[in-house]
């Protein structure tokens, strides 16, 4: 597994259909190393942080194994590294085999998976396609987000080593799967109670559980 680009990118004023929006969306490759801090990478920013950035959204990654999917939806159109709004642009890690609380080293940095990506409505601004968050979810291509458990450096080129399971595992994939079902059957119980008990998962995607929890016993 490995680090292919570390992007990054400042707020900016950008209009789409007759609207101003504040982004950061757009990120490009940075060269050297760079240190990673608890809330993001130094010269990474995000313009609307309810719902960006954090302690549970230090940074973004996005396998680059995707690329050319999006290439044959959107033909002709240069996608960079960095185009889905990603800070670690990766290779070899999937929403199948990466599960929330896996931690990984990357050069002197270690990161735990906290959630999938859930994209907003920036996303279509940035491919100037008003159905790009359905598509998004619907290919199920969404990428993970990472807290950092020890700040370092990480540049691009560097191995990315996995060094701890949550004993629980249960799949970026499966998350994404429970959250997007529109109704849970008696079958699906045992996974969200499983995600119910990971220590990584945040808060608020375990509010979200409980309450279908409890539509499900209704």
């Amino acid at each position: 597994m490995k680090l292919i680009s570390v992007n990054a990118g400042l707020p900016r004023e950008f209009e789409w259909q007759g609207r101003k929006f504040s982004t950061a969306i757009y990120k490009y490759p940075v060269t050297g190393r760079v240190a990673l801090r608890k809330i993001n990478l130094d010269g990474d920013r995000q313009a609307d942080l309810n719902v960006h950035g954090g302690e549970y959204k230090a940074a973004y990654g996005y396998p680059i194994e995707y690329y050319p999917y999006w290439k044959e939806v959107f033909p002709g159109r240069e996608l960079p590294m960095g185009s889905f709004g990603e800070n670690f642009t990766t290779e070899g890690l999937f929403e199948g085999s990466v599960h929330i609380g896996d931690r990984f080293r990357i050069g002197s940095a270690e990161i735990v998976v906290t959630q999938p990506r859930l994209p907003c409505y920036k996303l279509c601004m940035r491919f100037e396609a008003e159905d790009m968050t359905d598509r998004f979810l619907e290919s199920r291509r969404t990428g993970f987000y990472f807290a950092v458990v020890r700040e370092g450096e990480v540049g691009a080129g560097d191995t990315i080593e996995r060094i701890a399971q949550d004993p629980v595992a249960v799949p970026v994939a499966e998350i994404t799967r429970l959250y997007m079902a529109k109704t849970l059957h008696k079958d699906d119980l045992a996974s969200v109670q499983r995600a119910l008990c990971l220590a990584a998962l945040p808060e608020s995607w375990k509010g979200h559980f409980r309450a279908r929890l409890e539509k499900l016993s209704v």
